[in-house]
């Protein structure tokens, strides 16, 4: 007789074959749980395990964060990723490194590991293509996204055997079967012990919704992306693991549209990366697999299998070898293709620095970042001096000449994480993270003398150009910071340094600065 639903939780729950978090993992719960919790507090704990400090060093110093500066201790590493990153990964060392009893059921755990980190590298590239949204959370959301298997498989082996042969056999959603043959799904039962281990709700959400995120109806916007971004990375699994790729593949492309409003570019990005992002990031976590296929050969394989069913040997040998050939074609062709549409998407077609678009989104990233770290943040907006006049008299050849000089020498003067974007027309705009006023300042200034001292000399001509420019700085305290403030304010600071001459530096008046300029 099909227990009711509290009845299998019950029976989860009080089963001896539930699994149990270590013991750093459970206390750094409890501990980031606490408003007084300080980030010592956090660092100490994990300090105290040499093994796990030394995993999160090196996914810290590794391309999984790109952190410019070398990370060489646990307090320093706490203090820029933050409390959550943390978290994050201190759970999924614990949770990657559990090992099940394949003995007692037919549930392979090493293919549910390298499936569940597949869905946490996806979760994690999908929400990075989203402006503004917190990522810090997700990547251990989709790690965890399908934990109630795991949980079904150590306490109700048998049970849930049935559930794997009925899969093997039939077409249809693991929800679906677990709640007719058990009474309950793996989404409920792995919220409910996620909460038994007193997982934070941002985390516990993703858990229970992802299958039907449209069954979600809390108002937590955060909380919504996390659910659809792992939803889709559930699909973006299916794609890269199950016999029916194609079908996954065009249901990830239209809910990637309906639910998270995203491109064909970033799509195309997604799509592209996962299968390289799959495997350097089980690297960093010390997970053997192997090398994952890209989407476009996973793709192309399965329109061969469909092409060959009525072949004979021979034929299906030169078809196999042919359609290699074009596969190898087509992805240089997707390669280069996509190369030029993140170019077009993101470079100013002159100049050849970033667009406005693309430090639009920057500085969004960067704002989240100086939130978590408790950073400063500066910008500097500069403006051509009198170009109206370089087009006027020299020609527009001539003004364009400057423009991609301009950017060519001053991009030098500022640090490879910086950001120089063309803001529109003459107008061009730097982001400096982790910047106090002062340095801002002293770039500004340097970025200023260098532009009057060069000869812009394009072989006929030789033109003096100087530049105004105006600087602002803040370190934002919460998601309320308003971006288009913040710029104003040095358009504030531009408008000054040209209403008092041109040609020199001038910082925004923190006298007037709002409620959320905090230095």
């Amino acid at each position: 007789m099909k227990m009711s639903q509290d009845e299998v939780l019950q029976r989860v729950l009080d089963s001896e074959e539930l699994p149990t978090l270590p013991i750093v993992a459970s206390k750094l719960i409890t501990l980031t749980s606490r408003e007084e919790t300080t980030l010592s507090d956090i660092a100490g704990l994990v300090s105290k395990d040499m093994s796990l400090s030394a995993k999160i060093l090196k996914v810290s110093n590794s391309a999984f964060y790109s952190f410019p500066q070398q990370i060489s201790s646990i307090n320093q590493a706490v203090a820029i990723l933050g409390t959550n990153a943390v978290r994050s990964l201190v759970l999924s060392f614990s949770f990657l490194s559990m090992e099940g009893k394949n003995g007692d059921t037919d549930f392979d755990f090493k293919k549910f590991w390298e499936r569940s980190l597949a869905g946490a590298v996806a979760a994690k590239l999908i929400m990075e293509q989203i402006p503004g949204a917190d990522s810090e959370d997700i990547f251990i959301s989709g790690l965890l996204q399908n934990i109630g298997q795991l949980v079904f498989a150590s306490t109700m082996p048998k049970e849930y055997d049935q559930v794997l042969a009925r899969l093997d056999k039939e077409d249809c959603l693991d929800v679906d079967l677990e709640t007719e043959l058990i009474g309950a799904p793996h989404t409920v039962v792995g919220y409910e012990v996620a909460r038994h281990w007193s997982f934070p709700e941002i985390l516990l959400l993703p858990i229970r919704f992802h299958h039907g995120p449209e069954e979600f109806d809390g108002r937590d916007h955060q909380a919504s992306l996390a659910i659809k971004a792992v939803h889709l990375s559930d699909l973006l699994v299916r794609i890269l693991y199950s016999d029916t790729p194609e079908k996954y593949h065009k249901l990830f492309r239209k809910q990637a549209r309906d639910l998270l409003g995203l491109k064909v570019l970033a799509i195309n990005r997604i799509l592209k990366d996962v299968h390289s992002q799959v495997d350097r990031t089980a690297d960093y976590f010390g997970l053997k697999i192997k090398p994952t296929k890209s989407v476009e050969e996973i793709l192309q394989e399965a329109n061969v299998r469909l092409s060959l069913l009525n072949l004979s040997y021979e034929e299906m040998n030169r078809e196999l070898i042919r359609s290699k050939m074009e596969l190898e074609k087509l992805t240089r062709e997707l390669e280069q293709k996509n190369k030029l549409l993140e170019n077009l998407a993101n470079i100013d077609g002159l100049t050849e620095v970033n667009n406005h678009r693309f430090f639009q989104n920057f500085l969004d990233q960067e704002i989240n970042r100086s939130i978590r770290n408790e950073r400063t943040i500066s910008i500097l907006l500069a403006d051509i001096d009198h170009f109206k006049k370089f087009n006027d008299t020299y020609g527009h050849q001539t003004g364009d000449f400057i423009l991609k000089e301009f950017c060519r020498i001053t991009k030098e003067q500022i640090r490879e994480y910086d950001l120089l974007a063309r803001y529109g027309g003459e107008e061009f705009i730097f982001v400096l993270p982790e910047t106090e006023p002062a340095d801002a300042y002293t770039v500004a200034e340097k970025i200023r003398r260098v532009v009057d001292e060069y000869a812009f000399d394009d072989g006929d001509n030789v033109y003096h150009v100087t530049i105004s420019i105006g600087v602002a700085s803040a370190r934002p305290t919460s998601r309320d910071f308003k971006k288009n403030e913040f710029i104003g304010l040095a358009d504030e600071a531009l408008y000054q340094a040209k209403k008092n001459g041109r040609n020199q530096v001038a910082m925004y008046d923190p006298k007037k600065k709002k409620r959320w300029f905090n230095f």
